[in-house]
């Protein structure tokens, strides 16, 4: 444990931040199951909805620093590529 008060901060705010990065995640892997659930079902219009969805998750994270952007825009890649499968 620290003993310098400055330290003390860094941690609850390295707890706060760790916690906000961990719902970030959590929403967004969520939305990209919802999506493949979809895809699974072959539902065009609910993956299609579905896939607007995760996208702009993907987005929200690269904002916050979550994600890498090269990161999302493969993610991305890979989303697109199973929506046009599907609707092929």
């Amino acid at each position: 444990m620290p003993n310098i008060k400055s330290a003390k901060k860094r941690v609850k705010v390295i707890e706060t931040k760790t916690l906000r990065n961990q719902i970030i995640k959590t929403n967004l892997k969520t939305c990209i199951k919802k999506f493949e659930d979809c895809v699974a079902k072959a539902d065009t219009e609910k993956a299609v909805a579905a896939c607007k969805l995760a996208f702009k998750k993907i987005d929200q994270a690269v904002a916050k620093g979550v994600l890498h952007k090269n990161t999302a825009s493969r993610k991305k890649s890979q989303l697109s590529s199973k929506l046009n499968k599907l609707s092929a």
